[in-house]
């Protein structure tokens, strides 16, 4: 039996969590425009000239996070002088996913796909950040003709030894993850939040502000922690899943990782990735951690500049 001292406990985690999901909106309400997608809705913040040349620039996050990480510093660079559309993924910041089990790269894919075509967008260069590297890697083999280049940033691409985590484990379990997502996770979150990104950006050290600059709590909501769980849980096997195909991807790609990215291997994710695409560019930054869009921005709009420039070409060689 469940003690009375248990209930009111989690009675009172309850209480809180909901007190913490009005607090946490209230504080970081939506900045741009819902697209209604089969099967959720999306959240896209569009940004710089629409009319600049060029293709737009896509920036897509990766867990435990939101648009707003990509964002600052990288997104507000590149718009400066591009068009660049922000996508919370399916089911984060203040994007939804009907099915919040369905997590994987194929339907984010065809979610954002979907978006990016009543958006007007013909063709767009990808920038993709840490596990967002498995769905930028699947839109390219999916939706080629969407694509005039891919950007892989400490991406995930390949099966890995290890868990993603026995909480992440816990919350996708029948019954118990829900109690766990709408009683504890909030509460505690709140005080793990900062300790979790500063182990993300180390050994770089953790701008000051960012888990507010980012509205990185709002994942702490139940919804959004439990769709960050089953995209967890799920990932490996889905790089399993299409990893054998990625040298079949014709878009022109640039892979840039951390020497010192201990979130995600750049032995097992980029180096392999590089080797495998035809004609990527591999550039591994020495000392850098997994946050390289905040480590070394310049050095990715250089890169994002590059393909632009030679993209600009193609036509006009092919008239001489």
């Amino acid at each position: 039996m469940i003690s009375v001292t248990v209930v009111v406990a989690l009675c009172v985690l309850a209480v809180a969590t909901q007190v913490g999901v009005l607090v946490f909106e209230r504080k970081y309400s939506p900045t741009g425009e819902l697209v209604d997608v089969t099967g959720g809705r999306l959240h896209v913040v569009q940004i710089g000239s629409r009319d600049a040349s060029g293709p737009p620039i896509v920036l897509i996050h990766g867990a435990t996070s939101n648009m707003e990480t990509m964002r600052l510093p990288l997104g507000n660079m590149l718009a400066e002088k591009h068009r660049v559309i922000l996508i919370d993924r399916p089911g984060f910041g203040w994007s939804t996913r009907d099915d919040l089990s369905n997590s994987s790269p194929a339907m984010q894919a065809r979610m954002i796909d979907e978006a990016l075509e009543k958006l007007g967008v013909d063709q767009a260069i990808v920038v993709v950040h840490s596990l967002a590297g498995a769905l930028g890697a699947l839109m390219a083999l999916d939706y080629p003709q969407r694509f005039a280049g891919l950007v892989m940033l400490a991406g995930v691409t390949y099966p890995w030894p290890g868990s993603v985590g026995i909480y992440n484990e816990a919350v996708t379990t029948p019954a118990i993850g829900k109690l766990l997502a709408y009683t504890i996770t909030l509460p505690l979150g709140y005080f793990l939040t900062d300790m979790g990104g500063r182990a993300v950006f180390a050994p770089q050290p953790m701008p000051e502000g960012y888990i507010a600059q980012t509205a990185t709590q709002l994942v702490l909501r139940p919804r959004n922690f439990l769709a960050n769980a089953w995209d967890l849980v799920t990932l490996k096997p889905s790089v399993v899943a299409q990893a054998s195909r990625y040298a079949d991807i014709k878009a022109p790609t640039v892979v840039i990782t951390g020497s010192a990215d201990t979130i995600v291997s750049p032995e097992i994710h980029s180096r392999h990735f590089a080797k495998t695409v035809p004609g990527a560019k591999l550039i591994v930054l020495p000392n850098v951690g997994h946050m390289v869009q905040n480590a070394a921005p310049d050095l990715i709009m250089r890169e994002i500049e590059g393909m632009i420039s030679a993209a600009d070409t193609k036509p006009k060689a092919a008239l001489r």
